[in-house]
């Protein structure tokens, strides 16, 4: 499996390249957006205010950009297919830091020696 594909399609090409030549490998290839929602640069606009909203500090949710994008296309559409456009344009899951950036580590572990006055 040199080739990364299948060898099916190792055969399937070869049997093109056969019949056909090299117009058989320059064909316009397989797959594409057909059952897409929005273009690639109409999900970039529609996110583009929850990206403002994101960088001002405050949580855009997954639920939220559902809502706005079943408004957008006045029909239901799967919650999954809000984490697929995500993906899509780079977006992830940031959850908040589990310490403060400035947080030093020493002077935790001093304060822990420390005895409790009381």
């Amino acid at each position: 499996m040199h080739t990364g594909m299948a060898k099916q399609t190792v055969h399937n090409l070869i049997s093109q390249y056969n019949r056909r030549g090299l117009e058989a490998m320059a064909g316009p290839g397989r797959g594409g957006r057909y059952r897409a929602n929005l273009t690639l640069e109409e999900e970039a606009v529609f996110l583009e205010p929850f990206k403002a909203k994101a960088i001002t500090g405050q949580i855009a949710t997954a639920q939220q950009i559902h809502a706005a994008l079943e408004e957008r296309l006045e029909r239901p559409v799967h919650i999954s297919s809000v984490y697929r456009l995500l993906k899509r344009h780079g977006w992830r899951k940031i959850a908040p830091r589990p310490q403060h950036l400035e947080s030093k580590a020493e002077e935790q572990e001093a304060f822990k020696k420390t005895p409790e006055t009381g």
